[in-house]
């Protein structure tokens, strides 16, 4: 089956729309709702909302979103189809106190978020982006997604002439330091002297106890200026925020033939996008969920990138309780009885798609690959194996979703790294121990992961769609044919 590229395109818009885990989720949550998702809340009684037929999210911390749409023919205890992604990315967070300057450029303290490739933030257009915590007129406290729109930060690299290195090496701390502007442009735009701004930012034994510094002296007042202008408030109302640096050149087709996506965080709102579109596209047609007899389910965590141990992670309670409180969702016009172990029974049936992007052999470091496991970028999606458990793949696994990629026409490829290479990992092992679910993992090929920009292929993410769509429509199907106790 030819692929197509639209699915690509659908995906970018995706992408730039969602520069931040805040924004991922926004745009998954707006998407889901567009379908006839339902909104539900964890702290909610969910017996009389959930029924079989029906189709739902929730969300935690505005980072992590979890979607499900019950089959008409669900009993408790029967299975789940799952799909698990991140939507988080490496990145540069804004320091809790960032305001500094030197040699008469304002600067902005930031911290690592994951391992990414930092030497690609150099020299880039960057904003910022996140979410704001505003006080209300009626005393309360809410959150706003913000993102500043144009480029006002900027890592600039060190002339090669004032000092010459085979490899580029740097400070994290002191040479990761974005630049803002200069500081006689701040003056001039508030209309005071250096003397006066110096006097103007010593504290005052007059001043209202407060327990923190207030905002303007902890960062730069223009950049909450234009944060409480996006949040729709005033400078003063903004009480806290959590912003994220992100490149503002938008994703992009590219390549000779348009066969290439150039990208941020195509690790891992590649998967989280496949994920989200798969299941609407799977419950389209009004009769879809008529003979299903399982909960076809997505599950999109944030801090997959420091390593999920997190409230919002995936090593968190959240899927457990989730499908702890599915698994005894009881039929229409069914009477309660005894389903002390439909929690066990779901775990045990359940099968966990995790997926995460996947390396594509680098033509100029081929070596770097084992020799007979090397993923090309518009060849399908890859299946990641690893002896070590670092994958939680296995045959049976590798069988149930091979019957799914047949039954949709897609192609799929198989990796290992090489015995001399590092193994990275993704939460399908730490969910498969956590769950006891039959999991395998895989992700859609790409090149540069961890760069500020990557590189993926067009007909890759319709491949992914469609092996995710058939995974959802055949699964309950599937199950009952490849029993391994």
């Amino acid at each position: 089956m030819e692929a197509s590229a639209e699915p690509a395109h659908d995906f970018l818009k995706f992408v730039n729309a969602s520069p931040t885990p805040f924004h991922a989720v926004k745009s998954v949550k707006d998407r889901l709702l567009g379908a006839g998702f339902v909104e539900i809340r964890e702290r909610d009684d969910w017996s009389s909302t959930c029924k079989p037929g029906g189709r739902y999210f929730l969300t935690r911390n505005t980072t992590t979103i979890l979607a499900f749409a019950v089959g008409h023919d669900w009993e408790p205890g029967n299975p789940v189809a799952m799909i698990g992604a991140h939507t988080d990315s490496p990145c540069l967070r804004i320091k809790p106190v960032s305001k500094s300057q030197s040699e008469g450029y304002l600067q902005v303290g930031v911290e690592t978020y994951g391992g990414g490739i930092w030497h690609t933030w150099f020299d880039r257009d960057l904003s910022v982006a996140g979410r704001v915590m505003v006080r209300t007129s009626a005393g309360g406290f809410e959150q706003k997604l913000v993102r500043i729109d144009r480029p006002i930060l900027r890592i600039p690299t060190l002339a090669i002439h004032l000092e010459r290195q085979d490899d580029f090496k740097f400070s994290k701390e002191t040479q990761l330091f974005p630049i803002a502007g200069l500081v006689a442009a701040e003056l001039n735009r508030q209309g005071v002297s250096s003397d006066e701004a110096e006097n103007d930012g010593k504290s005052s034994d007059s001043k209202d106890f407060a327990p923190l510094a207030a905002m303007g002296e902890r960062h730069h007042p223009y950049i909450i200026e234009l944060v409480a202008t996006e949040a729709g408030a005033k400078p003063e109302e903004v009480i806290d925020f959590e912003l994220l640096l992100y490149d503002t050149q938008k994703s992009c087709i590219g390549g000779l033939n348009g066969e290439l996506m150039f990208s941020p965080r195509l690790d891992n709102l590649g998967m989280t996008y496949c994920s989200m579109q798969a299941l609407i596209e799977s419950i389209s047609d009004e009769h879809s969920l008529k003979e299903e007899s399982s909960i076809r389910l997505i599950s999109l965590f944030d801090h997959e990138e420091i390593g999920s141990n997190t409230a919002q992670g995936a090593d968190s309670n959240l899927l457990p309780a989730v499908l702890r409180r599915l698994s005894v969702l009881l039929p229409a016009l069914r009477d309660p009885t005894d389903y002390t172990t439909a929690f066990e029974q779901t775990l045990s049936t359940s099968f966990l798609i995790s997926a995460d992007m996947a390396h594509a052999v680098h033509p100029n470091y081929s070596g770097k690959y084992e020799a007979k496991h090397r993923p090309e970028i518009n060849k399908g999606t890859v299946i990641k194996i690893n002896a070590n458990a670092r994958y939680a793949t296995n045959s049976p696994g590798i069988v149930l979703v091979q019957e799914a990629a047949r039954r949709a026409r897609v192609p799929l490829q198989l990796f290992v790294v090489s015995n001399v290479s590092p193994c990275g990992s993704t939460i399908g092992p730490m969910l498969s121990s956590k769950l006891g679910t039959r999991t395998l993992d895989l992700g859609n090929p790409q090149l540069s992961m961890h760069s500020i920009r990557e590189t993926g292929g067009v007909y890759d993410v319709d491949h992914a769609v469609k092996l995710f769509v058939s995974f959802f429509k055949h699964f309950s199907e599937l199950e009952q044919k490849i029993l391994v106790d």
